[in-house]
């Protein structure tokens, strides 16, 4: 029995009918697909490394305390991997159409919170893995790690783990209660002991206070509320879901001619797509922005392979009022720049942090109360992750490619995933039935926008021979 971290409690509390707080990564392998049983064997040998994957969660009566993991007694696997087939012609459509459905359905609570789903009947013989798993089990970090475990490094995979799992005695009510009054019992004494730590280490904590106070001065803006836009607004339960192609090579080469990070030129073409869109409705863009969360993680090096939160955000504007391509990198590299200076991640993390001395009755009140009151302080989310660059396989096959999927929250209409896997870059856009049916809109914008970067790329290189294209590259960040 496990009680949850109050990050990954967050994610279950803000949960509702509207809201569904699943993720995870759409991967379409070549053929044949695999049968049921190979699946199901290729899991159930993956199952010992990942126990997780065999709890379900317990709420603490009263709410007296966070949630907690425990085995479930009724694991069934045959109820997780699920199977299906697209609707002729078996196109890109007919795909991006049945995750939307999928993902549009939340996850049971009464069992581990995650599925796996096999779509067999793609064009030229592949086939599609949608997985779906609860926010609360982990974030895009940890959800990535998750996917290398399950899946295989080699076509030819290693032999499987011995598995003598037996599930643990359940607990009784009366013992969830007992031992989640005994955590608040010493949550004085971890405060005690955090002040005395940094008592010891005066001038780390003093850097630390800092850190927060010039972070929170830099959050202070997201008090002022952005000019209404379709961006915002009530959302319904069912998704779209919509994808835009890139390679990692394309942005090094925007990056190596117009200076800047990755993410800078990623964050960069996504204002494209936001501005096609925006203009696409019939809506001003000049003289505005587009605000996003952008996930930031906070896991440290020893803490790759633990399954849960570890993420704090940063907020950036998105310049959707500058045309040109080369000006909008510039800005949105020069604001990135500001912000990592700022210290918003840190005092995020930290704010996170103190959020496990409040009682978990006012966490599930606030985390539900956040996602419900109407607001446009934040317009969308972007988070990229970077997934492993070589070739990864299930049940011999190689996966070709891997799209993420990003819930939606409070009043945000449209999410983009970005991930990174065997030299492809690939952007996973989810949008509100009801009020976003033109992502599709989102999605070439992102494309069009890379491939005019990477035409000024190619351009200023023949201009200068590249040593201009360098000079800017050293003095930018990396």
């Amino acid at each position: 029995m496990q009680t949850m971290s109050p990050q990954d409690a967050s994610f279950l509390h803000i949960e509702t009918a509207e809201i569904h707080m699943h993720i995870g990564p759409i991967g379409l392998f070549e053929g044949p697909a695999p049968s049921h049983e190979e699946l199901r064997d290729a899991i159930a040998a993956k199952l010992p490394l990942v126990p997780r994957y065999r709890q379900r969660v317990r709420m603490v009566p009263l709410a007296l305390g966070r949630p907690v993991w425990v085995d479930d007694e009724h694991f069934n696997l045959d109820y997780h991997v699920r199977r299906t087939a697209l609707a002729a012609p078996g196109g890109d459509d007919e795909l991006r159409n049945l995750v939307g459905r999928v993902m549009s359905q939340k996850l049971d609570r009464s069992k581990p919170l995650w599925e796996i789903w096999v779509a067999e009947g793609l064009h030229d013989g592949r086939w599609a893995l949608i997985s779906k798993i609860h926010h609360c089990m982990v974030d895009g970090v940890a959800a990535t790690d998750l996917m290398s475990v399950l899946l295989d490094s080699e076509r030819e995979p290693a032999p499987p783990v011995p598995d003598a799992w037996q599930p643990e005695r359940q607990p009784s009510d009366a013992e969830l209660v007992s031992r989640a009054l005994a955590e608040r019992m010493s949550s004085p004494y971890e405060a005690t002991r955090s002040f005395w730590a940094a008592a010891r280490q005066p001038q780390r904590a003093m850097r630390q206070a800092a850190d927060v106070t010039q972070g929170m001065q830099s959050l202070q803006r997201l008090l002022r509320q952005q000019p209404p836009t379709s961006l915002n607004g009530p959302i319904g339960p069912h998704r779209r879901w919509d994808w835009a192609r890139g390679r990692l090579s394309d942005i090094k080469t925007i990056r190596e001619a117009h200076g800047g990070t990755v993410n800078d030129v990623v964050l960069t073409v996504i204002t494209r797509g936001f501005r096609d869109l925006l203009l696409s409705r019939g809506e001003p863009v000049d003289d505005r922005v587009v605000r996003t969360m952008v996930p930031v993680s906070v896991r440290a090096e020893h803490e790759r392979g633990t399954y849960d939160n570890k993420v704090s955000a940063m907020f950036a504007e998105l310049p959707v009022g500058i045309e040109d391509p080369i000006a909008r990198l510039d800005a949105v590299r020069t604001q990135m720049e500001d912000l990592k200076r700022s210290g918003q991640a840190v005092a995020g993390e930290q704010l996170t942090a103190m959020s496990g001395f409040a009682p978990a009755m006012l966490l599930d009140l606030g985390g539900r109360v956040a996602t419900r009151a109407p607001q446009r302080n934040v317009q969308t989310l972007t988070t990229n992750v970077p997934g492993p660059q070589k070739p990864l396989y299930l049940g011999g096959r190689r996966m070709l490619e891997a799209f993420p999927f990003v819930p939606l929250g409070s009043s945000i209409r449209t999410g983009i995933g970005i991930f990174s896997y065997d030299g492809g870059l690939t952007y996973g856009v989810t949008g509100d039935w009801e009020s976003a049916p033109d992502i599709r809109i989102l999605a070439r914008g992102i494309e069009e926008g890379t491939q005019e970067l990477l035409a000024s790329a190619s351009g200023s290189a023949k201009k200068t021979g590249g040593r201009a294209s360098r000079s800017r590259t050293t003095k930018a960040a990396t």
